[in-house]
Order: structure tokens, then sequence, then C-alpha cells
């Protein structure tokens, strides 16, 4: 451990510049957010042209019953502008909100709230929470008409919305008292660490956010989820058997089978599993199952076990929980830094002592340039990771023959052509683009390309017709 803090002081000693340099923060703030926002912008021009194509790839001219990719294309071209001007509007929003003292006024108006329940500017957890809550209240309520909009003009006018107004704001509701129920406490706990650990707070802090992460795998499936979601055992049937008798052969320790009513909200489709590696659910939306075939479902749900069988969630935890450890390393310096504060607007009462949580959401606006490098590096190891799957679902058969003998491997020769036609399936009754610009895919996509998925699911059926001759 002495190693560790010894290489985390290092750290701070070559980022000492910080706490004393007068630099001007936020206009670095406001310029690196406006190229952000101006790059994702440059994007979407990128992709729009590609809406106007009259026809789809020729390998998917066959799939596409007439008017369904000229649905697409419209679905696709009318997200393409809401993006754009929602992605600018809300740069416009954040950029004012800073440049007018939005967060010093914040952290001035928690402490006159909680000062009217009796606590002062000592009580700085109490404050904090109350100025993390003033913030998320107060930037939410500006970018409800995007979502009124999204849902009840966007999404109805394509035929996918089935939110109900009353839905709408229920669910709202109930996500602004959750984010209290959970948020309170966890920023409460957040915060306590860096007073108990001090400068020597990051391996603490990352204990604390581990284990947190693991509680909320109990408690969304058994408390948050049904708040809004109703799961029910999947009903006996064909697709039920061949989903249990798929986990029996993998050996997955599948717990729970669930349905969930996703065309509650949307006739958009999805299917996943969740749980502690010793107990698994999966769970299938209502719409897939109305969607596709059972053998086709089958074909999705053993892309997905591919996932589990090389571990890939835990991989990509592995790989979060160190692009969390290089952001705390960075951040001390940044902790004990008045010019920042002072370059955001903050009274030097306040800078002198730079309170925790003021401290580190404007150190997460200065990592903005950086985390969109780190969202692009995180999208191409998932696009990897979803090939890894793909061809475990196409080796599938081999894999079950090599355990289980060759009854158990009986019917799975066609699982990578199933799931072809299950992605084919899915892309054309969701209207999903599949004419895609490679650099709009590579920031935006943690998916590869419909066709990018098709050629290679053709490229491994070849290489294991091959392997067998």
């Amino acid at each position: 451990m002495d190693i560790l803090h010894s290489q985390l002081a290092a750290v701070q000693q070559k980022l000492s510049w910080v706490q004393t340099e007068p630099i001007n923060w936020k206009l670095y703030v406001q310029a690196f957010s406006w190229t952000v926002t101006l790059f994702e912008s440059y994007l979407l021009l990128r992709q729009y042209p590609l809406y106007s194509k009259k026809a789809p790839p020729a390998a998917l001219e066959k799939d596409f019953e007439p008017g369904a990719f000229e649905k697409s294309q419209a679905y696709g071209k009318d997200k393409a502008k809401f993006a754009l001007f929602s992605g600018l509007y809300k740069q416009i929003l954040d950029s004012t909100l800073l440049h007018f003292g939005f967060y010093a006024w914040s952290w001035q108006a928690a402490g006159q709230l909680i000062a009217k329940l009796g606590y002062n500017s000592k009580y700085e957890i109490t404050q904090s929470i109350a100025f993390v809550f003033i913030l998320y209240f107060l930037s939410t309520i500006p970018t409800l008409p995007l979502s009124v909009y999204g849902t009840f003009v966007l999404e109805e006018k394509h035929g996918f919305n089935k939110t109900t107004p009353k839905l709408f704001v229920t669910d709202m509701i109930k996500s602004w008292l959750l984010a209290f129920t959970f948020g309170a406490p966890f920023l409460a706990a957040f915060l306590k660490i860096f007073q108990w650990a001090g400068d020597r707070f990051v391996p603490w802090l990352m204990a604390f956010m581990i284990s947190f992460q693991l509680i909320m795998v109990i408690l969304y499936p058994t408390v948050i989820q049904p708040l809004f979601n109703k799961l029910s055992p999947l009903a006996e049937g064909d697709l039920k058997q061949r989903i249990e008798g798929l986990a029996v052969k993998l050996r997955f320790p599948l717990k729970h089978l669930y349905e969930i009513d996703g065309s509650k909200r949307s006739s958009h489709s999805n299917a996943y599993f969740f749980g502690l590696p010793w107990a698994k659910h999966i769970v299938i939306f209502d719409t897939l199952i109305q969607q596709s075939k059972p053998e086709e479902v089958e074909a999705v749900l053993a892309h997905e076990l591919g996932h589990w069988f090389f571990m890939h969630p835990t991989k990509m935890l592995f790989i979060s929980q160190l692009h969390i450890f290089s952001i705390l390393a960075l951040f001390p310096a940044f902790l004990h830094a008045p010019p920042l504060l002072s370059s955001f607007d903050f009274p030097p009462h306040v800078a002198r002592a730079p309170p925790t949580i003021v401290a580190f959401l404007l150190f997460q606006m200065i990592l903005t340039p950086i985390e969109a490098v780190v969202s692009i590096i995180m999208n191409a190891v998932s696009r990897k990771f979803e090939f890894e799957a793909d061809r475990f679902a196409v080796d599938l058969e081999d894999r079950v023959r090599a355990t289980g003998g060759e009854k158990a491997a009986a019917g799975m020769n066609d699982m990578g052509e199933r799931l072809g036609r299950a992605l084919v399936s899915l892309h054309v009754k969701n209207l999903s683009t599949v004419w895609v610009d490679w650099l709009y895919s590579a920031y935006h996509h943690s998916h590869p390309t419909l066709t990018e998925r098709l050629k290679g699911l053709e490229q491994f059926q070849a290489e294991k017709m091959k392997k067998r001759n």
C-alpha cells in the first residue's frame, strides 16, 4: 500500500502547478466542450447523407419488404435531425450556465437551504448533497421538452412509442425519488471516505465503488426494476425449453428466466443477463419474443452467453476500474487547487478550502476531451467482444459436442445462420440504420454494424467448415 501511495504522491508532485497557476479553467472547459459538441455535429453531418440512399446494401435487399427500407431511412433521418438539435441545445444550455456562474450560485443556494434546516457551512457533506440535487433538478428541467419530443413526437411518429403521458410523468418522479434514495447515501459515503482517508483516498474509494456496484447488481432486479417493469417467469413452451437446455449444456448458472413487458413503453426489443457469478438471470423483452421465432431468440441468447463464457462483463468492469483509478489518481492535485474554483466564479472564502464535490465535478469537466477519446477506445473493445460472442454462437455446436457428445449438439449446426436471421429481423423491425459512416460508428457505436456482423458470421462459418475438412 505504501508503494502505491508513494507513486500517487509522485504524480501529485508533477501536477503541483495546478494548485498555484492562475489558469482560466472556465475558458478551457468552454473551448473543449464546444470542440467535442462540434465534432459530434460533424459526425452527424457525415452520417446524414446516407439516409438519402434509395436501396439497402445488396446483401440485405431480399430482407426488406416493400416500404420497410424507406421507413428505416426516414426514422434515421428524423433521429439525426433531433440529435443534432438536442446536442447543440444542451451545449448552449451548459455553456450559458457555466458562463453565468451556475455552479457557484448552486453551492451558495445549497448553503442557504441547509441553513434553513439548522445546519451551517461546517456540514460540508449535507451541503454537498443539497448542491448535487440542486444541479440535477435545475439542469434537468430545461431538457424535459427534449424528452417529451423524443418520446411523444419522434418515437410516436415512427410507431415505437407505447408510453402514455401518465406513465412518462410517473417514471420521471420515480427516477427522481430513486436518485435521492440511492444517490444521497452514496454521495455521503463517497465524501466521508475523503474526509477519513485524506489524500490516501484512492484505494479506499475504489473498494467502496466496486462494493456499491456489486450491491446494485442485487438491488436492481429485486428493488428498482419492478418499479418500472413487470418481470414474469417465461411461459412454458419451446422457447423456454431451448434456453434452459442451452444453459445446461454450457453450465451457465441460470437461476431465473424472465419475460419483461418492454412493450409497455416501446416496441423496440432486447435481451440481456445479469447477476452474481453463481446466480444469473436472463431477461427477454416481450417484443423480442413477438418479433422473432424461438430458434432465432435462442441464437440471440447463444450470443449473449458467449459474453458470459469469455467473461466480457468482468473484463469491461476491470477496464472501467482502471479508467476510474486513473481519474482518481489525478484528482488530489485539483482537490487542493483554489485557482480552479476561482476561475468558475466561486468566492475567495470557498476557493481557499475547495469542497470535495465541487472540485470533483469541475475536474470531470476538465477531462471532457480525454473522456471523448476514452469512449472511442471503449467502443472498439466492445465491438471486439461482440465479434467474439458471434463467433461463440457459430462454434457452439463444436463446443457442446466436445463436452456433451453428439446428442447434446444436435440441432446446433445452423446457430450462426439463425443468429444472422435474427439480427436482420431485429434491424428491419426496429427500423435500424443499415448504412453507417465508419467514423460516426467508431465514435458512437459499441456494436459492429449489421453488415459487419453478417460478414463476420459468414467468415466464422467458413472457418468452422474449413477446420472440419
